[in-house]
């Protein structure tokens, strides 16, 4: 039996998210004394694929060319199925993604699988199959069991811990992957896409520096934007910055706006609202800049630094220019 694990590729490379998720579907493979398979959709050098052997894998199928260059959730969805059924996979995991959560939902109904999205944890293999995940946005943790014979793990990003220096050295097997492909996945295709570049993504950045209105506007934001070049962090914001299109859209941080789960989160000037803090709770650790002691983001930081945001980044950037 194999555990089939779906990795995301950006611009011809394996997302950072992804190879975690190589790492966790590895060691669900092990844990039922299987082998861990991954597939991978999209254009990318073997030298690039070889590299999910580093995190465990020891094969990759690779599916490729013109209609799959761009991302597809109808016509991925029946690409896992399939290799789900050469491979013998019961168990498949996918990394907690727009795309990966699409995937799933549609690859668990045609397969009649059981499906459990927000997996934070390795799960219980003993007797039964039993999962941890989170749910409330992350404010709570529920444990879950599934019964069926194929089983879909969704897993969100930090929900093992990976040992760098203890990575494989060999790579992987790569085997090219041709599935057949319906004319009713491809009713809307892609004409033209536009990636932002010069930007680190916010979902795949270790670190993250966020603003909210205590950042007092736009022309104050250089403070900010300093401390994330030195610490080669992506830039966030809160919700009400980008209402006032301080900062634009796409970073906006929170419920209604992008989760992120970064291994350092370092916010300046947000009072922590409940919606704010949906979009973050998933960071391994949180640094809160506040000058007013009672702001709520205090109660789920792990350090807070009460003070003036504009005396306090100018000190930590030094700092960070000092060590790096």
């Amino acid at each position: 039996m194999s555990v089939l694990i779906f990795i995301e590729l950006d611009n011809g490379s394996i997302k950072k998210t992804s190879l975690e998720t190589v790492a966790y579907g590895a060691k669900v493979a092990a844990q039922v004394n299987g082998k861990a398979v991954v597939l991978a959709i999209g254009d990318a050098s073997s030298a690039e694929l070889e590299k999910a052997g580093h995190y465990g894998a020891e094969k990759v199928l690779h599916a490729a060319g013109e209609k799959l260059a761009h991302e597809n959730s109808l016509a991925y969805a029946d690409v896992l199925v399939q290799a789900s059924a050469q491979e013998q996979s019961q168990i498949i995991v996918l990394p907690k993604s727009g795309l990966g959560d699409a995937i799933a939902a549609r690859a668990a109904a045609r397969l009649k699988a059981g499906v459990v999205s927000g997996v934070t944890a390795l799960p219980e293999t003993e007797g039964t199959f039993k999962v941890t995940r989170s749910i409330f946005t992350g404010k709570a943790f529920a444990t879950t069991e599934i019964k069926s014979e194929i089983k879909f793990l969704v897993v969100r990003k930090n929900a093992i811990e990976i040992d760098e220096a203890g990575l494989n050295t060999a790579g992987a097997t790569i085997e090219p992957f041709s599935p057949a492909l319906r004319d009713a996945d491809f009713q809307a295709n892609v004409v033209d896409v536009e990636k932002a570049s010069g930007e680190l993504s916010l979902t795949e950045a270790e670190i993250i520096v966020s603003g909210g209105r205590g950042m007092k506007g736009p022309e104050h934001w250089q403070a900010l934007l300093d401390l994330a070049s030195a610490l080669g962090a992506a830039t966030g914001c809160s919700k009400p910055v980008s209402d006032l299109d301080w900062r634009p859209h796409h970073e906006h941080i929170g419920q209604t706006g992008i989760k992120v789960a970064p291994n350092l989160y370092i916010a300046c000037g947000i009072s922590g609202a409940i919606q704010h803090l949906a979009g973050v709770n998933g960071s391994k650790c949180i640094v809160v800049i506040n000058k007013d002691p009672e702001a709520p983001f205090f109660k789920s930081a792990d350090y807070g630094v009460v003070g003036d945001v504009f005396e306090i980044l100018p000190r930590l950037t030094a700092a960070a220019k000092a060590i790096r």
